[in-house]
């Protein structure tokens, strides 16, 4: 018995560091959007996330391959909602180097991508870590200056014929609005104010890190959000790990991935992300690129 415990045990932790971390999946949503323009109808937004360079066996290969799923299905945008790296300090401007290496075949297929970050770009280990401002810092000029468009606590009017349209109010009959939250273990999840910049029944994305952030935002105000940071708990136990990290790791009761419903029309998916945390392990928790594709929520 007890080596039969034993053979299981070494399988799992074989499969789980050697195998499914390499896979990649595509999951491909539908995101229904109120008042969305015509012309966006049907168009694509890809999203992953916690590519977490830096992290000793990061998972570079898997970010490789998202970034190729990302360009083969060639989106109208691509959302990166945060953690870059992993634990950077005096390193972070060689990390960033090999983060905007990975996703260099994205920007040179000229796909708009925008961004927000993660606990871990502020070396936030945990809620209770020292912030690192100069970490951040050094994150964001990093992907800015690679043509990355920078997103925390910003509102962005986004048009089919010009998606990098600068601005914050206002808009054409065909603009989508596009508004990223900042990192709320740095105190910097500006949600309600951030989307009050949105123009009253204006068509929006909402993106951010931590899911927990999405607590903040208004009833209506958020039909269609994105979030990341869970990694699926990279121990998927159905019932069991939803249930744990609701309990033990969300400050709000959010969920661990895929469709969450919030309050009075608020509804955000969960990305399970690339890389890891802690251990270099996942699994029943692939690593996931989305892709939504845009439409018009009934009346």
């Amino acid at each position: 018995m007890w080596l039969k415990l034993l053979e299981f045990i070494t399988a799992l932790v074989v499969y789980g560091a050697g195998v499914e971390p390499r896979f990649v999946v595509r999951n491909d949503e539908t995101a229904s959007i109120p008042n969305l323009p015509a012309a966006w109808e049907g168009k694509q937004i890809a999203t992953f996330a916690d590519v977490q360079i830096g992290m000793r066996l990061a998972n570079v290969d898997a970010v490789r391959r998202a970034v190729s799923k990302v360009v083969s299905a060639h989106p109208a945008l691509v959302l990166l909602p945060g953690d870059f790296v992993y634990e950077a300090d005096k390193d972070v401007d060689a990390q960033m180097e090999e983060v905007v290496g990975l996703l260099q075949p994205i920007l040179d297929d000229s796909i708009p991508v925008y961004a927000v970050l993660g606990n871990h770009d502020y070396s936030l280990m945990n809620e209770h870590s020292d912030q690192e401002n100069a970490v951040a810092r050094r994150v964001r000029i990093a992907l800015d200056h690679a043509g990355v468009h920078m997103m925390d606590n910003q509102v962005r009017p986004l048009t089919t014929s010009s998606i990098a349209t600068d601005g914050g109010g206002g808009g054409s009959s065909d603009t989508l609005f596009l508004a990223g939250i900042g990192e709320k273990w740095a105190n910097n999840d500006k949600a309600a104010e951030t989307v009050a910049k949105v123009p009253h029944d204006a068509p929006r994305i909402v993106f951010m890190h931590d899911p927990d952030s999405f607590a903040k935002i208004p009833p209506g105000d958020a039909p269609f959000a994105l979030a990341a940071h869970t990694h699926g708990m990279q121990l998927g136990i159905p019932w069991l790990s939803d249930y744990l990290w609701r309990h033990y790791f969300s400050d709000t009761g959010s969920g661990l991935e895929g469709w969450q419903e919030g309050g009075s029309g608020n509804r955000m998916y969960i990305n399970r992300g690339i890389g890891f945390s802690i251990v270099p392990a996942r699994v029943n928790a692939v690593p996931e690129v989305t892709v939504f594709t845009l439409k018009r929520a009934n009346p």
